[in-house]
């Protein structure tokens, strides 16, 4: 650990990277058409992909590894501080460089408040590729000591492997240890400091050497300060220097000739005996031996029979794998079965006609319950957590923008001032995602789309207690009641507690300070539960409220668009719960004319916009209300609505809204939805051909899942509108994609479904890298220029493990959409 810094007197702070074979071996790493770092088990991404727009720091930026088909070092760039969390502060990015010559990539960018210009460069050399931290002028002095050139280390890739630092060893910890950095108050003790440090000298797909030429190299553990935490690698950059003020040199080895295994994507649920069964075999783009592909019956007593082999057909190359397409639609026979290629198998799955009868049943068992906010959720021996929030909300500041997308405009838009309770707000809803919010946007969705389900497939389902006199719920007991309507009935209950409250829709409720926000745990600790009085002493109470600020806020600004996507999944609810709950569904539908009326009569619409929290695109929330409030109430008003939306919005997007207000409008207004069908059936035709999946493959921050299944779900409504232009295939086609025929692995993206699925995801509970029976992660992320990823084995990845409550909604229609065009 020891390191003599006069050794090094001299010389300039150099840090060398290279990323190749040890030193004794040919380098063959190169400078490939996508402007990336290539050789075979090793890629060195320099800036490909920036840090998400949203929500900071996503672990996908700055010099990348991905080594031997694992993406496990990321976020090479300098930072402030030593183990930084996802809401620290990073540069802007300025420009990247590409220098086919000089075989380099440099990318240029800057600190603004700080005043701070740098370039981080990454040249090939002899050994691998030399990068150096380049500053035009010297650190500024508010930044000395504290600015360094940071390469994270996934934690995941490197439990139970060693370190070398210098001649000391040590090891990489499971779970962290000792002190943690507080920024400007304590410094983070490092696991080590020297000038050679080497990940898992003992294991060669692992191995990566980092030596610096002058300046320390110090190791730190991330975990400490935050559980999404990486192994961070870290020089400081010195003080009064300017030019190529850092360089390091390390190895990373490759085992030879390395090809990345196939993998044979497939439905882990299984198939209906007369849908098409296609599966994809992933290859890595230099596997050019083609072996067959053998579909085998698995019989009780254990003993295989092949039922079907032969060499799959080539698709092509979508992004950085080449795919095989092996079609066994022909094989219908009820069983159990698994598919072959080379030496690579797949887990069994079923051919069944019941295969999706039940696929469903996880998700409104489990999921949506346990994301239910204020109520105790119990499921047997567990409680998943307690009633949490019942202090809210206090009214949100004027004039300030929250750091999950929330805003609060120049005025509250309501009777009350800033800081001040609003009563009636701490009822129903659920926990938007792995977060604790209750964002408005999502909440009226999963109304919407349960009520849906509830009137197209008649969900009678019932394993779950509500008791709302005792805010209990507990699972597998059943009450009498279905399961879908009280969700309903619990989504609705926010929704109207806004309307009560302030006399609009609101874009949510969410934690006042970040370090509520990243809280892990029970819901019911984020709070004392007892409401806020600011004349109290931070510690003083009288059994109601309390003088601890940590009551949620409130963010009330009028939007329009919100206001009308509240309405619609009003008079959806006031549909549902007649009969169930009279009184509430009257409610809602009055509330859902009174919001239509008031916003008809404004001279211009409420256009207050934030993020994703204030509603989609006004008239698409518009035809939502007027397509749900013409189903309720037949009205013309409301087919007329329609009929001008039918003019100004996109067909394809909307094609559930439109298609499912065809009995209440005249005659013609089918047939010109037909000729927008029939324009979508192209465009439908292209996006299945852009990748051998067949459904839209997402390249943002988040990944897809969402849209794939909104995909599948109009799909489903134009079919049964138009079965000759769209195919019951389109839908099942959406499934087959979550249930594992997707890039990078095989996994169900719906915890608890299929043979093999995601268990470890970004929940609630995501630091015990656990799951949440039912819920459905975004899936597949792809990092430009062409890197598909999803990690199983690290649950902090948002954007491709955090489960969202709208998506178990969408989810529970789509499966019943595919038992629907299954019975034709």
């Amino acid at each position: 650990m020891a390191y003599q810094l006069g050794q090094w007197r001299g010389l300039l702070a150099v840090l060398f990277v290279s990323l190749a074979l040890p030193a004794q071996a040919k380098d063959d790493l190169t400078l490939n058409d996508k402007d990336y770092f290539e050789k075979p088990g090793l890629n060195v991404l320099v800036f490909s992909n920036w840090y998400d727009g949203l929500f900071s720091d996503s672990k996908t930026s700055g010099v990348e590894l991905i080594h031997h088909g694992e993406r496990t070092v990321t976020n090479g760039d300098v930072r402030l501080n030593a183990t930084p969390e996802q809401w620290d502060m990073t540069p802007m990015f300025k420009e990247r460089k590409v220098n086919r010559e000089d075989q380099s990539i440099e990318a240029f960018l800057h600190y603004p408040d700080e005043q701070f210009d740098f370039s981080i460069k990454v040249t090939k050399n002899a050994a691998g590729v030399r990068l150096t931290v380049n500053l035009p002028k010297p650190l500024p002095k508010s930044l000395e000591g504290k600015a360094g050139f940071n390469l994270e280390f996934l934690p995941a890739a490197y439990f139970h492997k060693s370190f070398l630092m210098d001649d000391t060893a040590g090891g990489f910890p499971v779970y962290p240890t000792g002190l943690k950095e507080i920024n400007g108050k304590a410094d983070p003790i490092a696991l080590a400091q020297g000038q050679h440090l080497v990940f898992a000298p003992e294991d060669n797909e692992r191995r990566v050497s980092i030596r610096s030429a002058s300046a320390p190299l110090e190791l730190y553990d991330g975990r400490g300060k935050a559980q999404n935490g990486w192994f961070v690698v870290r020089s400081k950059i010195p003080a009064n220097k300017t030019g190529a003020v850092i360089e390091w040199q390390i190895d990373a080895a490759t085992v030879k000739n390395w090809i990345r295994k196939p993998m044979i994507a497939h439905s882990q649920v299984g198939y209906h005996p007369a849908q098409k069964k296609i599966a994809v075999i992933e290859l890595d783009a230099r596997d050019k031996k083609i072996q067959k592909a053998s579909l085998i019956k698995i019989n009780a007593d254990g003993t295989r029979k092949t039922v079907l082999s032969e060499k799959p057909e080539s698709w092509g190359k979508y992004l950085r794998y080449e795919y095989r397409q092996f079609d066994f639609s022909k094989i219908q026979t009820p069983g159990l079965y698994t598919i072959t290629y080379g030496d690579q198998e797949t887990h069994s799955f079923r051919i069944d006609k019941a295969v999706y009868q039940a696929a469903w049943h996880p998700t409104l068992d489990m999921y949506l319950p346990v994301q239910m906010d204020h109520m105790t959720i119990n499921e047997s021996y567990r409680i998943w957590h307690g009633a949490s929030h019942l202090d809210d909300a206090l009214q949100a500041p004027v004039n300030i923008e929250h750091f999950d997308l929330y805003a609060q405009g120049p005025t509250t838009d309501t009777p009350y001032k800033p800081g001040e309770h609003i009563p009636g707000l701490n009822i129903g809803g659920w926990y938007d995602a792995g977060d604790y919010d209750i964002r408005t946007q999502t909440q009226y969705d999963v109304v919407n789309t349960l009520v849906t389900a509830w009137e197209t497939f008649g969900l009678k389902r019932d394993t779950t207690s509500v008791d709302y006199a005792r805010k209990f719920v507990d699972l597998h007991t059943a009450d009498g009641k279905p399961d879908v309507l009280q969700q309903i009935e619990h989504g609705t209950l926010a929704l109207i507690a806004q309307h009560r409250a302030v006399g609009h829709a609101i874009p949510g409720i969410v934690e006042a300070h970040i370090d509520q926000y990243h809280h892990l745990g029970d819901g019911i600790t984020k709070t004392d539960n007892l409401i806020y009085d600011p004349k109290m002493g931070e510690m003083e109470t009288d059994g109601f409220k309390s003088g601890k600020f940590d009551d949620r806020w409130a963010f009330t600004s009028k939007s329009s668009s919100l206001n009308y996507g509240s309405a619609a999944a009003l008079a959806a609810a006031s549909r549902a719960l007649t009969g169930f709950n009279d009184e509430l569904a009257k409610e809602c539908l009055a509330t859902a004319k009174k919001v239509w009326a008031e916003e008809a009569a404004k001279a211009k619409p409420d256009s207050f916009k934030h993020g994703n929290t204030t509603g989609g695109k006004l008239e698409h929330e518009q035809l939502k209300a007027a397509t749900e409030l013409l189903i309720t109430t037949g009205e013309a008003k409301y087919a007329q609505a329609v009929k001008k939306l039918a003019t100004e919005v996109d067909f394809g997007g909307n094609a559930s809204w439109f298609i499912r207000a065809i009995p209440y409008m005249d005659a013609d207004f089918k047939q010109q939805l037909k000729s927008k069908a029939q324009i979508y059936q192209t465009e439908l035709a292209a996006t299945q051909a852009k990748n051998p999946f067949g459904v839209p493959i997402t390249e943002g921050g988040w990944a897809g899942s969402g849209w794939v299944i909104r995909h599948a779900t109009n799909n489903y409504y134009i079919h049964k509108a138009f079965p000759e232009l769209v195919s019951r295939e389109s839908v099942l086609q959406g499934l087959n994609f979550l249930y594992g025929t997707h890039p990078a692995h095989n996994l169900s993206l719906v915890s608890n479904v299929g043979t093999r699925s995601k268990e470890v995801a970004y929940g609630m509970n995501r630091a015990d890298f656990s799951f949440i029976s039912g819920g459905i992660v975004p899936g597949i992320l792809v990092l430009k220029p062409d890197y598909p990823e999803n990690h199983e084995d690290w649950p902090f990845f948002w954007g491709e493990n955090e489960y969202v409550v709208n998506l178990a909604a969408s989810y529970i229609f789509l499966v019943n959409a595919a038992e629907d065009v299954l019975k034709e």
